[in-house]
């Protein structure tokens, strides 16, 4: 796409200001024994092995007095964010490490307070927080709002976290091939399969399942061969209520795309995949054999993990971290559920992921900050703004957003963890809170703060789960591509439910595959087929 390849030229040219660098200050160490070095803090950083740079300088170049930053950020503490006795002190420690003067805004109501802004462009803060890219961001985009980051964020000398964006990520952020948004990112491999240990090796298995034959050989025997060992009827393999993205999840095992996929140099929705009806066979083949619970339709998506946790189900497929959630449940004292192959010790959860080496992708963020094109006027402001942000992601500005103050909100054991001494003193820790919601936190969310409190065995699993899940974890293509189809802004959630509810239908037996393909015909007539040529008009112009 032209944009990656405008990355990758951004990324070159710095490596080779890098090298340049490099040659000129060996030259300049030959020509003279005790001359110093005039580099700035920025050219002088260096990348420890963990891919993480290293914290930058806190002041301004050229000792100038530092840029103005306006920011409208969200304010999800009533009111109270970065406030009380400490708060000041926080932020300008913050400021110090940024290198900027920071002015926040803290928006209550930003649903409505975000247009009003946009509506307004010669006096929109500098820098917005934003929940969701909706279409008023996008048409305000459309019109020039904002920064097209491409043009500063791929060097990596400059901004060496925010030139780390996973590229995918990058491309939902986009609008007409610009990019717009910095994310605040979020774990991209959430999404995989786990399940009872000890009902495994009670049935003889003792290998994680890599394959769907794997998957569905577990969900049988779980079924039918007694896991529990109480002699009873009364399990079931797979875990499923009417939360239908588990479904989503198992598509990509069979090679299904995450919403879209690319086929022939085109975008098109998965259930025009033939790995779709693959797909929908093999899960209305585990209902007909009994291998789910025959009421998963009516079960609530918000009891999902309690089968697992009662002991009804044993295989379930949602995100890593509720997984984690029910091993959790099961070691608690309170809940102990002891394992049917030693009652002494707690059951638990394992941890696999990918199936067929595929699972899908969530977005990868959870909102992002947008750049003001018109109040960052000058290359100085943008630089100031981009600075700013990429400096958010340096380890001594996480712990001051993420935790505090040290020895004040947070302490170290011996052992040198973090201990949080905040916990249950809320008017203590509003002196930092709300400040996360500014955190990009590049290159990525599984990056850890040093120091960090300590992690269980179950976090630690859970946190290798989400690195190898992320190597296998397959994106939407078409994220930002609907985000500016005018036909999927009218009608795409209305038919997004049928398509669902056809596959819900088909699954239970109450359609056949003629009434399946009825529905997706239906969905081609009302409004789909103009989403497929909206959503390729933006993809083909981009390639």
């Amino acid at each position: 796409m032209k944009r990656r390849i405008f990355r990758k030229t951004m990324r070159r040219t710095a490596a080779v200001m890098l090298a340049l660098s490099v040659i000129l200050s060996l030259g300049a160490c030959k020509s003279g024994g005790s001359g110093t070095s005039k580099e700035t803090p920025m050219q002088s950083e260096q990348m420890p092995q963990s891919g993480a740079a290293k914290d930058n300088e806190t002041q301004p170049a050229g000792g100038k007095e530092p840029v103005e930053v306006s920011i409208a950020a969200i304010d999800i503490y009533a009111g109270m964010s970065n406030s009380g006795e400490y708060g000041e002190e926080i932020r300008s420690r913050l400021e110090e490490i940024c290198g900027v003067k920071m002015s926040i805004d803290w928006m209550q109501d930003a649903d409505n307070q975000i247009p009003l802004m946009l509506a307004k462009p010669e006096s929109m803060p500098m820098v917005i927080v934003h929940w969701n890219l909706k279409g008023n961001i996008v048409s305000a985009a459309q019109n020039g709002a904002f920064v097209n980051l491409n043009d500063y964020i791929w060097d990596s000398q400059k901004y060496p976290y925010l030139s780390q964006m996973n590229e995918n990520v990058a491309d939902a952020l986009s609008v007409g091939g610009q990019l717009i948004g910095i994310p605040r990112t979020r774990i991209i491999g959430r999404n995989g399969l786990s399940y009872r240990k000890d009902w495994a090796l009670k049935v003889g298995i003792t290998e994680d399942p890599q394959t769907v034959e794997d998957v569905y050989d577990m969900l049988w025997k779980f079924t039918y061969e007694d896991p529990d060992g109480n002699g009873k009827d009364d399990t079931y393999g797979l875990e499923m209520t009417n939360y239908t993205g588990d479904f989503d999840i198992m598509q990509s095992w069979f090679g299904v795309g995450n919403g879209w996929a690319e086929e022939e140099g085109r975008l098109v929705p998965v259930h025009m995949q033939d790995e779709y009806m693959d797909a929908l066979n093999w899960f209305r083949k585990i209902y007909e054999d009994g291998l789910m619970p025959s009421d998963w339709a009516v079960r609530e998506g918000t009891t999902i993990m309690e089968a697992t946790k009662t002991g009804e189900c044993g295989v379930f497929v949602d995100v890593m971290d509720n997984a984690r959630k029910i091993w959790d449940y099961f070691v608690a004292e309170d809940s102990f559920t002891p394992s049917v192959m030693n009652p002494d010790e707690p059951a638990a959860m394992q941890l696999v992921g990918p199936i067929n080496k595929k699972t899908t992708a969530t977005a990868g963020y959870n909102g992002f900050l947008t750049i003001s094109a018109t109040t960052c006027d000058t290359p100085e402001k943008i630089e100031a703004a981009l600075t700013m942000i990429d400096r958010f992601s340096t380890n001594e500005a996480r712990l001051l957003m993420e935790y505090g103050l040290e020895g004040i909100h947070w302490e170290t054991d011996a052992e040198g963890n973090l201990v949080d001494l905040d916990i249950e003193n809320s008017e203590l820790s509003v002196g930092y809170k709300g400040l996360e919601t500014m955190e990009p936190r590049l290159p990525d969310y599984g990056v850890l703060t040093d120091p960090m409190p300590v992690m269980t065995e179950r976090e630690v699993k859970q946190s290798e789960v989400y690195k190898k899940n992320e190597e296998c974890a397959v994106f939407n293509p078409a994220t930002s591509y609907l985000l500016n189809s005018t036909t999927y802004s009218d009608v795409g959630a209305m038919l997004d439910e049928w398509i669902t509810q056809a596959r819900s239908q088909y699954i239970c037996g109450e359609i056949d595959e003629a009434g399946l393909r009825a529905v997706w015909d239906k969905w081609y007539q009302n409004g789909g087929g103009q989403i497929i040529e909206e959503v390729n008009e933006q993809y083909l112009a981009n390639k």
